[in-house]
């Protein structure tokens, strides 16, 4: 049987009693045709991964008995991925793959240019859920409300520093700063337009801002979010 994974809202230990909603039910017993006695994996994103075997299946509800803890806790390193709302698909397909490469927050942000002006936190957040399921993650990031550029910047935590990707610029390499171990970060990525003028000036007057290229090629605003996590991990996260 393949190893099913299964996101939770509730303490793991060992011994410990876990509900399931009528959604987990209907995908554990109807759709995956488990039954007492079967085994999944589950984690809550702070216990680790634990195997849990059923104990109650039923087509409402159910519930798992936690016996072993099967993978400790991974927590990303503490960067936020800031990006600007797409088309449907292309935001879903961000924010699934921010959760794979290992952000601790995803932060839609509504800039100058950007085409969308709302977003469902809810629907996003579950797709964030998924794909640490379906990657063998253990943590999950929050997906942030939708808020404004200028309201983020004008709050901004002097501490974190920002990774801005200027499509101005021509090499990340020269441009790409250092860091001091555990210094949190985000991402800055821009909408299909790009940031702004005035947008752009904005950061670069911020002294923990720092602007690089993505290389010469013009990007679309979700391939730049993959591109700018997969360069930030390698250059400045746990991937070095």
């Amino acid at each position: 049987m393949a190893n099913i994974r299964l996101f939770v809202d509730h303490a793991l230990a060992a011994g410990q009693l876990i509900p399931l909603t009528r959604e987990q039910a209907h995908y554990l017993f109807s759709v995956m045709r488990l039954g007492v006695g079967d085994t999944v994996t589950v984690f809550n994103g702070s216990d680790g991964a634990w195997s849990c075997a059923v104990v109650e299946a039923g087509k409402k509800g159910g519930s798992l008995m936690a016996e072993a803890q099967s993978a400790p806790q991974v927590t990303p390193p503490d960067v936020a991925l800031y990006f600007a709302p797409i088309k449907k698909a292309r935001t879903d397909f961000i924010v699934e793959k921010a959760a794979e490469l290992g952000v601790r927050q995803i932060c839609p942000m509504q800039t100058d240019f950007t085409n969308s002006e709302r977003i469902r936190q809810d629907r996003l957040q579950a797709h964030a859920v998924e794909a640490a399921e379906q990657c063998g993650g253990t943590y999950v990031p929050e997906v942030m409300a939708l808020q404004k550029m200028s309201t983020l910047l004008n709050g901004w935590d002097a501490a974190r520093q920002i990774l801005f990707c200027d499509e101005t610029l021509v090499d990340a390499q020269k441009a790409f700063p250092t860091a001091t171990q555990g210094q949190p970060w985000a991402i800055f990525i821009g909408p299909e337009g790009g940031f702004s003028e005035a947008e752009r000036d904005r950061l670069r007057a911020l002294p923990q801002a720092h602007p690089v290229s993505l290389g010469p090629r013009v990007l679309r605003a979700d391939t730049a979010a993959v591109a700018a996590l997969t360069l930030w991990q390698h250059h400045l996260g746990d991937w070095q």
